[in-house]
């Protein structure tokens, strides 16, 4: 693998693990309500985009604007399983060891904005308490469950990453 890509796959992954962690440090200090606030995940999502597109157009320029739709890919790849995985850790940790009544207190703020959104939609009753048992039973903070979800993570980064991929890709050298 070429010293820039991993270099870069490298930095950048570690820098959005970080800030991963960042965001849900600062949410576990202010209000644990906020794990529920949609407009948190939609500007989470907007940052590790823009650090995505960032680390993308600064390798290029780095491999003097050659650059193959694999290492493309394994460059956005490389830094997003890095991202994933040291957030992941943290949570874990965070949830399942330095603070576990925190995770329990989440997934209540989880189950009731579940069943105020499903209010909203007039779902039926027995459907809502058929969705707040099913939540009951398996906490989203547990280990399985983050491993689970990261996992998830990982497939919708590699689907993201072949899209930045197609797009930041060099054009042969006929076409120039």
């Amino acid at each position: 693998m070429n010293e820039i890509i991993k270099k870069n796959a490298i930095t950048f992954g570690i820098v959005t693990g970080v800030i991963s962690v960042l965001i849900t440090s600062s949410i576990y200090l202010i209000d644990l309500k906020l794990f529920t606030a949609w407009w948190i995940g939609i500007a989470s999502i907007a940052i590790y985009v823009g650090i995505g597109i960032y680390m993308l157009m600064k390798t290029k320029k780095e491999l003097g604007g050659i650059f193959s739709f694999k290492d493309a890919f394994t460059t956005y790849f490389l830094s997003a399983v890095i991202g994933i995985v040291i957030s992941v850790l943290f949570n874990i940790l965070l949830f399942n060891f330095i603070d576990t009544e925190a995770k329990d207190t989440v997934q209540e703020h989880l189950i009731e904005f579940q069943v105020n959104m499903l209010k909203k939609f007039n779902t039926p009753t027995a459907t809502i308490k058929e969705a707040v048992e099913k939540m009951e039973e398996q906490n989203q903070f547990d280990i399985v469950p983050q491993i689970k979800g990261s996992a998830f993570s990982i497939i919708f980064s590699a689907l993201f990453g072949l899209i930045l991929a197609a797009i930041f890709k060099s054009k042969p050298k006929e076409q120039f």
